[in-house]
């Protein structure tokens, strides 16, 4: 799986992708939302890239796929954690979020797999707040 830049506009969209890919349907619904919520220009993506960022992740999915599985069947755990790792500004996680919610919830049906991106993400994201709130006390001196 390619991988972007850390906190890149691709790297935060190919979150929001996989949410509204990952139920293996994107309606209709699930794409006004999103562009609505003016997608592109809240994550600084070019007008029209997302679609770029949305078949590009397919393309990633689709070469690890045999024997006609699902595409979702190569995010395993550790492939998701590093998908999500590229994003880890708070500010930005939370637009990702936000931008993920609207998208599953917009065919008023929460599909298991939806529902697992957006998990992982809230867990994975508290954790590194945990680590990132321990790494902070550890450099800050303590009074004696």
């Amino acid at each position: 799986m390619r991988s972007y830049p850390r906190n890149s506009p691709e790297a935060a969209a190919r979150i929001v992708a996989l949410v509204l890919i990952s139920d293996g349907h994107v309606c209709r619904s699930e794409v006004e939302a999103l562009q609505q919520l003016q997608l592109e220009h809240e994550l600084g993506l070019a007008p029209g890239s997302f679609a770029q960022v949305v078949q590009s992740l397919c393309e990633d999915l689709l070469m690890g796929v045999y024997g006609g599985g699902s595409m979702m069947h190569n995010v395993d755990e550790t492939a998701l954690a590093s998908l999500l790792a590229e994003v880890d500004e708070p500010g930005l996680q939370a637009k990702v979020l936000r931008l993920a919610s609207a998208a599953a919830e917009a065919d008023k049906h929460l599909a298991d797999a939806e529902a697992l991106v957006m998990a992982a993400a809230h867990q994975h994201w508290r954790s590194g707040d945990a680590a990132q709130r321990a790494r902070t006390e550890a450099q800050v001196p303590h009074p004696a």
